[in-house]
Order: structure tokens, then sequence, then C-alpha cells
């Protein structure tokens, strides 16, 4: 039977970082996979997850399974750090968190929820959002369809094309929106925006969806959570998958939950054990070790402190960096004006270059950039912002 089947190409991204690898130039410069790196060009393990780690070694005395709805500090801590501590669903237990394999787990499981609860409703997805949030959407049945959120050329979120399109969305369809840093273009929506998205969704009954994978790699982790909670002020059903991956540094333990806000306690229970079921069918039952460590950091109040010091200078960095990168482009004297990363948050951009400048930027200065012109801001480094701003304005020129 394998024998009918034909080759698949490789993942675009994928594929970029293994001709990363592969070069021998001294001056590769990697902008293209979606990780945190330091200025050395590391992706560290965070203090303290370090910490965790010796305190779980020491503690942990069985590798037997856990629950299904994954550990319970860690549950726990990823409510309060999404909602607050006094936030009425939290208070009225209307909310119910499920631990899942990473961020992506989460977005299945919410799209096969979705799916039981409406068998015909369409998800809205931005154009452009995260290229896997298309297969994963599908994979569990569910149609898609698009609305305009950022234009390239022009720098800027198409905010009055994309409430027109939503206008037209039915009710019981989920429309998905990235909670902040936006991937793959960095434009973030306002406290305005949130607002009026708010309130289009509960005229229209839509299900707001939101993919929160960087909270805290923003402006801080309290004004990144700035979209869902007004959600779940306003809105009586929100649901919210969110990774661990970026804010703990915890990749490839891949630790992510999804969250469902409901309208009363009874149908956070039920949508709880419809979570759990779907779960069961796919995995069975949660990995459990990122889920302790990130419970641990998020439970004891001296691991929370120098984690959130820690992120911190992560978010810190992220942000000076975008600076620096416009001031050097600025002083190369190119035409093109590159102001609006420095008003974009997270780890991701859009150059808006063209795919022939991308090509020469790889094959003759060895940055490597994927095709749609997003880099990672985190990939720039004081060691190597000289040669990356002098080349791209050699094939600017």
């Amino acid at each position: 039977m394998f024998t009918i089947l034909e080759a698949l190409p490789p993942d675009p991204i994928l594929g970029l970082s293994a001709a990363y690898r592969a070069d021998t130039r001294d001056t590769k410069i990697d902008l293209g996979v979606g990780v945190y790196k330091t200025e050395t060009g590391q992706t560290p393990v965070m203090r303290a997850i370090k910490a965790a780690e010796k305190q779980l070694f020491e503690e942990e005395n069985s590798k037997s399974y856990i629950a299904q709805v994954g550990v319970e500090a860690y549950n726990e801590g990823i409510i309060r750090l999404m909602l607050g501590d006094d936030h009425d669903a939290v208070r009225s237990g209307r909310v119910r968190s499920v631990m899942t394999p990473g961020g992506t787990g989460a977005l299945r499981i919410a799209s096969e929820l979705i799916k039981r609860m409406n068998g015909d409703a369409t998800v809205w997805l931005g154009d452009p959002t995260w290229a896997n949030h298309y297969p994963v959407i599908r994979g569990a049945g569910l149609s898609i369809e698009t609305y305009p959120y950022y234009d390239k050329d022009k720098s800027q979120i198409l905010f009055d094309a994309m409430m027109a399109t939503l206008d037209k969305a039915r009710e019981g369809d989920a429309v998905l929106l990235h909670g902040c840093c936006h991937n793959p273009c960095g434009a973030d929506l306002s406290a305005e925006q949130w607002q009026a998205i708010a309130e289009l969704v509960e005229r229209k009954g839509i299900l707001p969806f939101v993919d929160l994978a960087y909270q805290g790699f923003g402006t801080g982790l309290e004004e990144d959570a700035y979209g869902v909670r007004l959600l779940a002020d306003k809105v009586p059903e929100v649901l919210v998958a969110s990774s661990c991956s970026k804010n703990f540094g915890l990749y490839r333990e891949r630790t992510g939950s999804i969250t469902a806000i409901t309208a009363s306690a009874e149908a956070a229970s039920v949508a709880e054990s419809h979570m759990t079921n779907i779960a069961r069918a796919i995995y069975s039952m949660p990995p459990a070790h990122g889920g302790f460590l990130a419970g641990l950091v998020m439970q004891d109040q001296a691991l929370r402190t120098d984690w959130i010091g820690e992120l911190t200078e992560m978010r810190n960095r992220m942000n000076a960096l975008r600076g620096l990168f416009v001031r050097k482009m600025k002083a190369t004297g190119v035409d093109q004006d590159f102001a609006f990363i420095e008003n974009q948050f997270g780890m991701f951009s859009f150059l808006g270059i063209t795919p022939d400048q991308i090509k020469r930027l790889r094959d003759e200065f060895a940055i490597y950039i994927v095709g749609s012109s997003r880099i990672n801001v985190a990939g720039i480094s004081e060691a190597n912002i000289d040669y990356l701003t002098t080349s791209l304005a050699t094939v600017l020129k």
C-alpha cells in the first residue's frame, strides 16, 4: 500500500532550517526558525525551569499516568496567568483548562470541540496567520474562511476590512484571533480594536477562539492578556489555546493548554468532559514533565519572580533589537522605511521584500529568511546586525 503514496514537499520553515544547518559559511544568519535566541544564538533553558527540574528530580516518585486534565498546579496557574486572580470567570468557576501536547495540541482539541458544538461552523482565520492553523483546523473537519488582517506593502493592520468581512460570519461560527505578538506579522490589535471585536462577536453570536502563544513577549504578562480578559468580560463563551514553548522555553516538552470560558460553572464542567474525551481519542494522556515544571514555577513565589525577571530580559532584548535594526537600516541610506518594525511586538515581523531579494540574501550572504519575508527578530544580535543590515541594503539598492 505504501507504494501508492507520493512524497510530500518538506515543510518550508523546517526545510529552511535544514538548509541553514548544511551551510558552511561562517557569516550565516538564521532568521527563519521561530524560537527565542540569546546574543550567542542559543535557545536557553530558563533559570527558573532549571531550578524546578532539580526540585522535581528530588521529589518525583512515579512515572505513572497523570490525570487526563493534566497537572493541577499547572492548570490553575495557566488560568490565573491568563485571566488574573480576581476575574469573575475564575471566582465563579466558569473556566476550565486542560493540559495539551503544546499549543498545537490545544488548537486541535479546540477545533474538535467546535466541530461537536456546531458541525456546520466556519472558522475565520486572518490573512496572514500562522501557517499551521490551516491543517490543524481542517484536520478536525471544519470549514475555513479568511478575513483581511495585515497589508505587507503598507505595513499596517487592515482593521476596517477585517471588521467588514467578519460581519458576514454566521451565528455559531468561530473567529481565530492572535492574543498578542502576532505570528507572522508582529502587528497587534489596539485596546480600542479589541473593544470593537468584542462588540462584534457578541452581536453576531460568534465564538472567539484566541491563540495565545506568546504571553509575556509583547509588553508584559498582564498587558498581553488584555484581549483575552476583555473578551471574557464581554462575551459569555471564549476558547483559548495557549503555549508554554516561548514564555517558559519549554519547546521540546510540548506544554500547552486549551481553556474554555463559559457562561456557567455547569457549562464549564461539561466543556471539560468533552475536551478530555476528545484528548482520549487522539493521544489519551498528556505529557507531564513540562506541566510539572511550569506548575512549580507558577506556584513557587521565588521561582515565579525569577521567571518573570528572565522573561522581562528576553522581551526587552527583542524590543531593543527592533529599534537597533531600524536605526541601522536607516543609516545605510536605503529608500525603504523599516520604522514600522519598532512599533510591533514579539518575535516576528515582515520585512516586505521580494522573493528574489530573499533568494539573494540566502545565496549571496547566507542569510536565511522565510519566503513570506517573515523574520525572527530574536535571531538578530549585536554581533550580526551590521552584516545583516549592510547585506540587506545591498539587495535593496
